[in-house]
């Protein structure tokens, strides 16, 4: 009974001790005093901003680390509504693409769009952008052709997708302005 309990701690330190060392010692980071507010809210503001702190507006709208919640995602959000008329087949945040369903109206039963939109960037710009349209035209029942075409409608899309995620854009912008720290409106000069 004690060889094995004995057995049982050699095994125990023979795996913790590896892990010990494997940390090294704990070595504080140097900081310098003239770059930390002294202001308690300002020190949290701070620590906020730069990722180290928490806060629950924060935690509602980000995941952590530079990913950002599909609904803050202003390229996402614009055109998920400027799409919204059209059945969505996959709508995958985290792969940064969007694709419709075919979509006809209901004077023209023979022809139908597919919309694809690729996210190349967060940043609301036009080369965030890559969509396609393709066109599906049906003279005779399972006799379909398919073409990518729309430089038109592409032009359009895009136009529409970023003046409504430049708006979002500055929403959020107006938003973060009006934190819970005893910032000043923009436009009111009122304190929260």
């Amino acid at each position: 009974m004690k060889n094995t309990a004995f057995l049982k701690l050699i095994i125990f330190l023979v795996i913790l001790t590896p892990l010990i060392n494997s940390c090294g010692p704990f070595k504080p980071k140097k900081v310098d005093a003239r770059n930390v507010p002294t202001n308690a809210e300002d020190r949290v503001k701070k620590n906020i901003e730069e990722g180290r702190g928490f806060s629950l507006q924060g935690a509602l709208s980000k995941k952590g680390g530079t990913f950002d919640f599909a609904s803050s995602n202003e390229l996402w959000r614009a055109s998920l509504d400027t799409i919204d008329f059209i059945p969505l087949i996959n709508a995958n945040y985290s792969g940064g693409i969007i694709i419709t369903d075919w979509y006809s109206e209901q004077s023209s039963s023979n022809e139908s769009v597919k919309i694809s939109i690729r996210f190349l960037s967060n940043e609301v710009r036009a080369d965030a952008l890559d969509i396609k349209v393709f066109k599906k035209v049906c003279p005779k029942l399972n006799q379909c052709q398919i073409i990518e075409t729309g430089d038109e409608l592409i032009k359009e899309l895009q136009k529409k997708i970023l003046r409504k995620a430049a708006i979002y854009k500055k929403q959020n912008q107006l938003k973060r302005g009006r934190k819970v720290y005893g910032d000043v409106f923009p436009d009111s000069g009122k304190k929260k």
